[in-house]
């Protein structure tokens, strides 16, 4: 099949990205209609804000012409309740001068005869002086508007003082001047009983009103709520889309749905182009409803302005938004944090919007090398052309600013800043090291073949510290390779060559409070030689933490590679060249199902397709046939999200072969004989990869086997090989005629002469048996020694079968051995506890072990036992029971562990080292 390249590939993938992130908007309707439509609720708060405050403008004086004003005419003493900040419970006045009996009269007098109410007695309170109405304030604040004092100084003479607050204060759009709510009632009050006590006349009075001046109404001193909230109203509005697009990259980064369309070839460009021209519509569509939100309800901060001077401004800056978020993207792995982050800049463009709102630094006084720094972070800008435009409109009378007038040196800023970030957010993302650690070099853009796609077989692979194999077919494996690496030779049979291929991932430091704790590093593959044929599949097989997964993640440019080098089809998975090549034709089903939820099997199929290069006429018959090859026709248009677990991986396995891939990898099915199918159909023109748990499906579907563990490849071979090799031995069944004789004779020792002879001849007691069937296991060197020809009668037999050891046995046999080989390195070592009251530490994966002081005249060598061991949940290697003593054989290699001396305190089982048997 011959894919599509250059250009039209490039345009083929950013329509099927597009289309991608159009899909994806369409059914998360809440967070697009939210980005959409937000700019409505804030334009109609600020709406709510200004009506208001227009409504408070309307009934102060102060916002009227004012031609005669209102005579207030002998003002009385207000209750204090009135006063705007009061704390209960308050007093009407307080006065001083309590120690005259005049002074007293007068007071009572002005209680009794205030206009419209007369004053109670328990909301006045008396002191002797003024010091002690002063402390008293200053232990009730808040509790009285005013204060008189009185000094009687002869009989003629009667002086008064009023004391009251003089500040202002301002409730609600009213304004409360205590001069004429408080001062000038208790002056009016003081004067008229005063002057009654002193004449001797208590109907003596006089009128007295006063007014104020005639006015005009204050123009121009109105506050403007959009000038007052409109800027952080504005720079909330714009940041809903700059959390949302933030937050949709950092969640396919970390679901690992970019690494998944970039394994599949996509370009960094499609992609990034894919996001801009989708979020770039989406914010001209936000911008332009902002303005006409703002036009409808009559602001004049739009209506005054070029429609184009206001909707350019906001729609510049949410371009600012959109590239920092693909720069702060390179940095976040988790969605979690990106609203976080989303937040945190949030409220530095909150802050720095005041320091803008200054002038800094758009004014002479700053040199240019300042105002291009400030000017990097898109929000200062956008406070600054806020701050133009709004003062345009400060008061009614201003005209505004026309396309003609408009501020150049912004939408410049502006335009820069966005080039620069988008420009930068695509190099931090090829530089900065993935989840995996893949990255391309500082300078990745110098090299030639990044522009012309070429000199992807071309690398420098550093030296590998290589430890020889002690398997021969390893060994042969690894002297082909390295010979034909020496030699040149291109095998047209050969799909990936695997030249020493080593991945150790380095140590880390963790600070604590009082130490700083450091782990060595970890080696996760140590020189992995081989080769693997096309129209093969090979499988390969080992423990959690082998080094398989590892292998895979280099092959397919997941994880970066230490040291050695793979060719796949003669480019190098070391050169980002040779790799942009090797993912046009590979295909990898992943071990964990990536998938968007919210697209349907078919939308990933033509998605997929598409990045990969199909042409289009093909693109539909494609999808089709895998979904009916990997049975989900019946639910090509659900969305993933609602798949079963069986149902996505058939999924994946479709995804993994879309292109006619020359080789697949990574593959783990778990839907097993439907997939068992497909994959072996696949094989033909390709090579496969398969890593699985399952010992049936491996021994079923692969051509050759390697078996991982500890990072080392252990063996390799078809599975007959390796079963003959590794095994315990042949699987032999006798089976029985069925017996005439009396039943109490046949259910007693009617098998005994076959169990003699097997134990006579073999060596070997039956691993199973019952009436119909004996099972026994016969080491490879006592195979020739099984003749039962021609007594087949004389035992009762009916038949024999012979069979080979089943390839978990070989697994565990390896996994057994690499556990030893390393705990034996690292003195790695559990507890065995015999049936006869011994405990020995032995080291993980020993087989035959021996009991140390059981030699004796008879038996000079001892006695030993056989541990049984298998792998548990997690992989790791656990005892499970041991058989009865046995006599350690002769001439045997011995290896008997260091520090024989018995652990544990006197008084409990004590744990002796145990003996390994090299049988």
């Amino acid at each position: 099949m011959i894919l599509q390249q250059g250009l039209p590939l490039l345009y083929q993938q950013f329509t099927a990205l597009f289309k991608k992130n159009l899909l994806l908007s369409w059914r998360n309707k809440r967070s697009t209609c939210l980005q959409l439509f937000s700019s409505f609720f804030f334009i109609l708060v600020i709406f709510c804000i200004e009506e208001a405050m227009k409504a408070s403008e309307a009934s102060s004086s102060a916002y009227k012409n004012v031609t005669d004003p209102t005579l207030l005419f002998s003002p009385p003493i207000l209750p204090c309740e009135d006063k705007f900040f009061v704390k209960l419970p308050c007093y009407d006045f307080v006065w001083s001068g309590n120690n005259s009996r005049r002074v007293t009269e007068i007071v009572s007098a002005i209680m009794a005869n205030n206009p419209g109410r007369p004053i109670p007695t328990n909301k006045v309170q008396s002191f002797k002086g003024p010091e002690e109405v002063d402390a008293w304030f200053m232990s009730h604040p808040l509790q009285v508007p005013g204060a008189l004092h009185f000094v009687e100084r002869n009989a003629t003479v009667i002086s008064y003082g009023v004391q009251t607050n003089s500040s202002s204060e301002e409730k609600r759009g009213r304004i409360e001047d205590p001069t004429f709510k408080f001062l000038v009632p208790l002056q009016i009050a003081a004067e008229r009983e005063i002057a009654r006590s002193l004449i001797g006349d208590p109907k003596f009075g006089w009128g007295f009103g006063f007014k104020e001046f005639a006015r005009p109404a204050i123009i121009g001193k109105t506050i403007s709520a959009l000038k007052v909230m409109g800027p952080i109203f504005f720079l909330a509005f714009s940041m809903f889309g700059f959390v949302l697009q933030l937050g949709s990259l950092v969640t396919e980064k970390e679901l690992k749905l970019r690494q998944a369309m970039t394994m599949m070839g996509v370009f960094d460009t499609a992609y990034w182009l894919s996001w801009l021209i989708w979020e770039g519509l989406l914010t001209f569509v936000s911008s332009l409803f902002l303005v006409l939100f703002g036009m409808m309800f009559q602001f004049d901060f739009f209506l005054k302005k070029s429609f184009f001077v206001v909707f350019l401004l906001f729609l510049l800056f949410q371009f600012n938004m959109i590239s920092l978020a693909f720069v702060l993207s390179s940095f976040i792995s988790k969605s979690s944090s990106a609203t976080t982050v989303g937040f945190l800049v949030f409220l530095i463009s909150f802050i720095l919007q005041i320091v803008s709102a200054t002038g800094f630094p758009y004014s002479s006084a700053y040199s240019a090398s300042r105002r291009a720094i400030w000017s990097l972070f898109p929000p200062n800008t956008f406070s600054a052309g806020l701050k133009l435009l709004l003062d345009a409109t400060s008061t009614p009378e201003s005209s505004g600013i026309s396309w003609s007038e408009r501020a150049d040196i912004i939408y410049q800023w502006q335009v820069g800043s966005f080039l620069f970030w988008f420009v930068l957010a695509m190099y931090f993302d090829n530089i900065i090291p993935n989840a995996s650690g893949v990255r391309k070099p500082i300078f990745y853009f110098l090299t030639p073949g990044y522009w012309t796609g070429k000199g992807g077989n071309k690398m420098e692979v550093p030296p590998v510290e290589h430890v020889a194999s002690e398997d021969q077919d390893v060994l042969e494996e690894e002297t082909l390779v390295k010979q034909q690496a020496m030699d040149g030779i291109v095998d047209p049979n050969i799909a990936v060559q695997i030249h020493g291929l080593a991945k150790t991932y380095p140590g880390t430091t963790k600070l604590g409070c009082c130490k700083c704790t450091k782990t060595s590093p970890f080696h996760a593959v140590k020189g992995l030689w081989m080769n693997i044929a096309k129209d093969q599949l090979f499988c390969m097989l080992g423990p959690n933490g082998a080094g398989k997964t590892t292998s895979i993640s280099c092959l397919t440019g997941i994880n970066p590679i230490t040291g050695g080098d793979a060719l796949i089809y003669g480019d190098s998975v070391r050169s980002s060249v040779g790799m942009s090549n090797i993912r046009k034709m590979i295909g990898v089903c992943p071990q964990f199902d990536i998938l968007w939820d919210a697209l349907s099997s078919e939308e990933h199929l033509h998605l997929f397709a598409s990045i990969k290069g199909l042409p289009p006429p093909l693109i539909n018959s494609t999808a089709e046939k895998l979904l009916a090859d990997v049975k989900l026709t019946g639910a090509a248009k659900v969305r993933a999200g609602s798949y079963s677990g069986g149902m996505k991986r058939r999924l994946s396995v479709a995804v993994a072969l879309i292109g006619d891939p020359k080789l697949t990898t990574g593959m783990d099915p778990i839907t097993r004989r439907h997939v068992w199918d497909i994959i072996q159909e696949s094989k033909k023109g390709r090579a496969i990869i398969l890593t699985t748990h399952s010992m049936e499906e491996a021994d079923i579907l692969s051509d050759r086997i390697g078996i991982m563990a500890k990072g080392r490849l252990r063996c390799i071979g078809t599975s007959i090989r390796l079963k003959s090799r590794f095994g315990t031995g042949f699987v032999a069944t006798v089976s029985f005629t069925e017996s005439k004789k009396d039943n109490s004779n046949a259910s007693g020792d009617s098998h005994e002469p076959v169990k003699r002879f097997f134990n006579e001849h073999l060596k070997v007691e039956p691993a199973d048996e019952n009436k119909a069937f004996m099972t026994f296991v016969i080491p490879h060197d006592k195979e020739k020694l099984l003749t039962l020809e021609n007594r087949e009668s004389e035992f009762g037999i009916s038949d024999i079968q012979l069979g080979l050891a089943t390839l978990e046995e070989v697994f565990l046999n390896i996994a057994r051995r690499a556990e030893l080989e390393n705990a034996t390195t690292e003195g790695i070592t559990v507890t065995l506890d015999l049936v006869s009251g011994i405990s020995l530490e032995i080291p993980v994966g020993a087989r035959f072990v021996g009991i140390p002081d059981t030699e004796s005249a008879e038996n000079p060598s001892g006695v030993m036992v056989e541990v049984y061991w298998q792998q548990d949940g997690s992989g790791s290697t656990c005892i499970t029971g041991h058989s009865s003593e046995m006599r350690i054989p002769q001439n045997v290699l011995v290896t008997r562990l260091p520090s024989p001396n018995a652990l544990g305190h006197k008084g409990l089982r004590q744990a002796v080292r145990g003996i390994v048997i090299d049988l």
